[in-house]
């Protein structure tokens, strides 16, 4: 059996873990950064929604809430919902650490599907997460629309 590929991001944003934390998981803002709304009680065994913020209420992926606890970690399992019914969810887990005054966020995406799942969510991470870093840092998301074509 062969190992799924992982997907590890490491990004420094000034900025406090609470307002992080609170940037990753209230709709309002992730639609801001993300184009799409986080929608969650934030609950381990709760459902979460990642939900187009264009109008359409489109959801792209969804999946289970598996650890909560603000404003330190959050881990999700993430499924296509529009995929193959034998897929396996991938796991995404977010660590929100103080580092000298700001914040070092780690996103670790695992139990990606193969390669291809790999190329896609290194390019998708990073253009999210500048665009969250910009957006905490001077209030205003980046003036373009980073998501891979």
């Amino acid at each position: 059996m062969s190992q799924k590929p992982s997907f590890v991001y490491v990004t420094y944003i000034d900025s406090t873990p609470e307002r992080v934390w609170e940037a990753l998981t209230d709709p309002e803002i992730t639609a801001q950064y993300w184009a799409h709304r986080n929608e969650s009680d934030w609950q381990p065994g709760s459902r979460w929604a990642h939900v187009r913020s264009d109008g359409s209420r489109v959801t792209d992926v969804t999946g289970e809430v598996v650890e909560a606890v603000p404003p330190r970690r959050l881990v999700t399992t993430w499924y296509d919902p529009n995929g193959p019914e034998d897929q396996e969810p991938s796991r995404a887990a977010f660590d929100i650490q103080s580092y000298e005054g700001i914040v070092r966020l780690t996103v670790t995406h695992t139990d990606l599907a193969d390669e291809r799942a790999h190329r896609d969510v290194s390019g998708g991470w990073a253009a999210v997460l500048s665009n969250l870093k910009s957006l905490l840092e001077t209030g205003k998301p980046l003036p373009m629309d980073l998501r891979p074509k």
